[in-house]
């Protein structure tokens, strides 16, 4: 196909593709699909080669949440019967995380429900974030605390974090159907407030929310312009009790041209596969480590994941290595902060025209069986998944 060899070009080249290309990506049939993946794996592996970084989630604070967002099953009003439990003491969450470290993890992700932290909240991830550095050598930290005032990303970077992290989550034309409680400007300010302080980005989506096409590459567009080092791409887990739950618009085919869109426009940031990728990609999943190279080890902030060994097993029949600490995971460029570049003044164009929602006609029915609320790791008595 004349547009993946374009796609693959553009890719080596740090270009970004055009809108039209990336929605053709999407709308790809079933029968291209194999073509679309080898086509995207040449750009994962011109960048990342055939390791996987391992990420580990610790939820500091479960439930609780004043904001509205439609997909969180820790929302206001939640009905999910998840755990729920204010912060973790630094000792707590360090032992949490020495689970997924153990199991491979290289970075460790710090994750609190809430609008955005107060300034006493910092101080107490600032001590969490120390106990983790000061007993575990090389290990990366990221903060995802929601949005960030004044100030404080700075203190978060002289505490020892590595990075932050704040998705877009959806895009802008189609954010207030999904929000009420803040807005997408606010979640584009963070993430440059994080840049600003000198943190690592991280910043990306959820999929499968009912959105088109368009909206997919409307936030990937985004993405690109707020030039974050790595991209989560997430699945929505439709829970039980959130006004999402019945939304079921995924098949594994595809997340997999998901994942290969968000690979052409952004072809040298870590593209991460993180929720739900056991509940859509489920048998798949080994395909998608050829588009996106990170993963997250183990459990989610209120689902569970599949085991540990299991993720470490599918990475290596599937022939590709983990990244160990004293690996860097980003290109030279982007390590030494010089950002992904590109050769398009279009960079930041975000069109909101109407884009054909997913080339998958059927249906797919509902795997709630796949959906299991966490009761394990950290919050409880019982061992994590790592």
């Amino acid at each position: 196909m004349d547009l993946l060899t374009t796609l693959v070009d553009k890719g080596l080249r740090r270009e970004l593709p055009t809108r039209e290309e990336a929605l053709a990506v999407l709308a790809t049939s079933d029968d291209d699909l194999l073509d679309v993946v080898a086509a995207a794996g040449k750009v994962r592996r011109h960048w990342f080669g055939r390791r996987v970084k391992l990420n580990y989630l610790v939820n500091l604070k479960s439930g609780l949440c004043p904001e509205d967002c439609s997909y969180c099953s820790q929302r206001l009003g939640s009905t999910t019967g998840i755990l729920k439990y204010t912060w973790l003491k630094p000792d707590e969450a360090s032992k949490a995380a020495a689970a997924g470290l153990a199991g491979g993890a290289k970075r460790v992700c710090l994750v609190a429900s809430g609008r955005g932290p107060t300034d006493r909240d910092v101080d107490r991830v600032a001590g969490t974030i120390k106990a983790i550095k000061d007993q575990n050598e090389g290990v990366e930290v990221c903060a995802c605390l929601g949005l960030l005032s004044d100030g404080q990303a700075e203190r978060l970077r002289e505490a020892g974090a590595d990075a932050y992290n704040h998705n877009l989550n959806t895009s802008e034309a189609t954010y207030g159907d999904i929000t009420t409680t803040h807005t997408y400007a606010d979640r584009v300010d963070t993430v440059q407030k994080a840049h600003a302080a000198g943190l690592s980005a991280c910043s990306g989506l959820i999929a499968g929310m009912g959105e088109s096409d368009a909206d997919l590459v409307d936030v990937v567009f985004s993405l690109r312009a707020l030039d974050p080092d790595s991209v989560p791409v997430n699945f929505l887990i439709p829970v039980e009790g959130t006004p999402l739950a019945k939304e079921w618009n995924l098949t594994p085919q595809r997340c997999l041209r998901i994942l290969a869109m968000v690979r052409f426009v952004c072809p040298d940031a870590e593209v991460r596969i993180a929720g739900g990728r056991e509940v859509h990609l489920r048998s798949m999943q080994p395909l998608a480590l050829n588009l996106a190279n990170s993963i997250f080890l183990g459990d989610y902030l209120t689902t569970e994941g599949q085991a540990g060994q299991a993720d470490l097993d599918m990475i290596a029949d599937a022939g590709f290595e983990v990244e160990g600490s004293d690996q860097v995971t980003l290109p030279e460029h982007r390590a030494a902060g010089g950002g992904c570049g590109t050769s398009s003044s279009s960079a930041g164009a975000c069109g909101t025209e109407a884009g054909a929602c997913a080339s998958d006609t059927a249906t797919p029915e509902p795997r709630t069986d796949l959906v299991t609320v966490r009761r394990r790791g950290a919050g409880t008595d019982l061992a994590p998944n790592a």
